[in-house]
């Protein structure tokens, strides 16, 4: 944990992005306390776009289209999922208002999956040249949150980014392909990745509705 802050105007979006850019994130300890907390974990979670595991029954899942996934529609449901999810307090009123402020300025992202027309699940995230960091992510459907972050890592990989932090890993994110390095490995990727050029909006709209498709392209990378 680097710092605490506790002034509302100190943090502005582009203070987030320069944050992430060396490797920082904020945190609130919980919804109700207005100051954050910028943290750096010693050990810090990633997936490699190479090493996605994907189990066959959500490989199934995935192939049926079950779900309708939209990428960059519902930022506030998509937020507002992961902040109501049981257990998951971190989502402060300032931390909502900062990455609201850098969706609508095209830096945050959310990948959303819908099941009968209702918001289901989802994962929102941030980018910075080729590296993506996801941020959090919810489901109300078995295996809505899975897909969702399936079809992220397919536009990670469709668009050519070198990076997709986790900030942490758990057993949910180890269970497709989720790892843990060092601080000092984390650097060293990330230094590269933020100075790169990818494109989150690279993958056909064809192949983004199409999960057999979203799984040929994760198992070529």
């Amino acid at each position: 944990m680097i710092s605490r802050d506790r002034e509302h105007d100190t943090i502005t979006p582009d203070v987030v992005l320069r944050a992430y850019a060396i490797g920082i994130f904020p945190m609130a300890e919980r919804e109700s306390d207005p100051s954050i907390h910028w943290v750096e974990p010693h050990m810090r979670g990633i997936i490699p776009l190479d090493g996605l595991k994907i189990s066959k029954s959500l490989a199934k899942t995935l192939r049926s289209n079950r779900f309708d996934v939209r990428v960059d529609t519902d930022f506030e449901g998509v937020i507002t999922g992961c902040a109501t999810r049981p257990g998951d307090t971190w989502i402060n009123g300032r931390i909502r208002a900062l990455f609201g402020a850098l969706y609508t300025s095209g830096h945050v992202h959310t990948v959303e999956a819908y099941l009968d027309g209702a918001l289901v699940g989802g994962i929102y995230g941030l980018s910075i040249g080729a590296a993506f960091f996801g941020e959090s992510m919810f489901h109300r459907a078995t295996d809505a949150s899975k897909v969702a972050l399936i079809h992220l890592a397919a536009r990670l990989i469709a668009g050519g980014y070198d990076l997709f932090d986790t900030q942490y890993l758990t057993p949910h994110l180890a269970s497709l392909g989720g790892i843990e390095i060092t601080r000092t490995a984390y650097q060293a990727r990330l230094v590269n990745a933020v100075i790169g050029s990818a494109d989150f909006n690279r993958l056909d709209r064809q192949t983004h509705h199409d999960g057999q498709a979203i799984l040929r392209l994760t198992a070529s990378s």
